[in-house]
């Protein structure tokens, strides 16, 4: 959880004056943590702080907010009849474009009634500054402190067909994910593309295997086999965090002999994972979209690559 300046640079670009909603304390029980935060312009927003009649009248506050920035106090319960039973304290915030120029790209920290820094903040920023150590998003005497967010995880996507487009639309929204999508040529890719992914055509995708990072996570489903196969050559040559492959039991045991024929040791080539997804749910590409996305994001899985790296 962080400050997502590209998000608010991308909404303030759009529509001009943009709200920013983020939650700055809790007591008690919440729809959210600290730092969960929200933008807000005339008719429209996006991000959430949890929903219910707590974001609604935020949500109508924020696009009447004649301040600057303001600090207001919300029991969930009393107030708005809602199940959580504990409070919380909003900070909203007006930016347009030269608010927006202002920021700094990777601690954010701001008075919320005009004092001057305090000595509590001036540590956090000079350990994210001098050690790279993130602060949590906070308010801190008198001050909101938030790290500006970076994903966490380097996703490759090979191939724009329907299960590419299907994976892109379910994963760009997720914001731990920097994505990278690959194909052949423009043509391939639709006409909008998610402000979070970037784009690549290449006549020869697989030579973009050894410029991606060695802990990145690759999902190979191009409309070529031999195209799938050269990409899973580079791979297991290159390194990676985690490499899926979409395919039947039958194109994978081709894959494995074709792989071992290339040089590449059992042990290594079991580091694909071939078929992905969740075959009980079907074969449409929003089907095969969602059953991968739940393999990534699985806690267990995670914890396995945690130890895959430590190894």
């Amino acid at each position: 959880m962080g400050f997502d300046l590209e998000a608010l640079r991308e909404a303030v670009k759009t529509h001009g004056r943009v709200t920013r909603v983020v939650i700055a304390g809790i007591k008690g029980s919440s729809p959210r943590e600290v730092g969960a935060a929200m933008l807000v312009w005339q008719d429209g927003q996006s991000g959430t702080i949890g929903g219910g009649t707590l974001e609604y009248q935020a949500a109508e506050a924020a696009r009447t907010q004649t301040l600057p920035a303001r600090l207001t106090q919300h029991a969930l319960g009393p107030d708005m009849g809602q199940c959580c039973g504990g409070a919380v304290t909003l900070f909203s915030e007006v930016y347009n474009s030269d608010a927006v120029d202002g920021l700094d790209d990777k601690v954010i920290a701001r008075p919320v009634s005009g004092s001057e820094m305090p000595l509590s903040v001036k540590r956090l920023l000079a350990q994210a500054r001098g050690q790279g150590i993130a602060p949590q998003s906070q308010l801190i005497d008198g001050w909101m402190v938030e790290p500006v967010h970076q994903p966490a995880r380097t996703l490759w996507i090979w191939g724009a067909g329907h299960v590419g487009r299907a994976l892109v639309d379910v994963l760009s929204p997720l914001p731990d994910l920097a994505i990278t999508w690959v194909d052949t040529g423009p043509e391939r890719f639709p006409e909008t593309i998610p402000p979070s992914v970037t784009v690549v055509p290449a006549t020869k995708p697989a030579e973009l295997v050894r410029h991606a990072p060695r802990d990145a996570e690759h999902l190979v489903l191009t409309y070529s086999h031999t195209l799938d196969l050269e990409l899973c050559n580079r791979l297991l040559s290159h390194d990676f965090r985690f490499a899926g492959l979409i395919g039947s039991a039958t194109k994978w045991a081709r894959f494995r002999s074709r792989l071992a024929a290339l040089g590449h040791s059992p042990e290594r080539v079991n580091r694909i994972t071939c078929p992905i997804g969740d075959p009980d749910l079907g074969k449409h590409p929003q089907m095969i979209a969602v059953g991968v996305a739940a393999q990534l994001l699985r806690p267990a899985r995670q914890n396995e690559l945690k130890k895959d790296l430590s190894a």
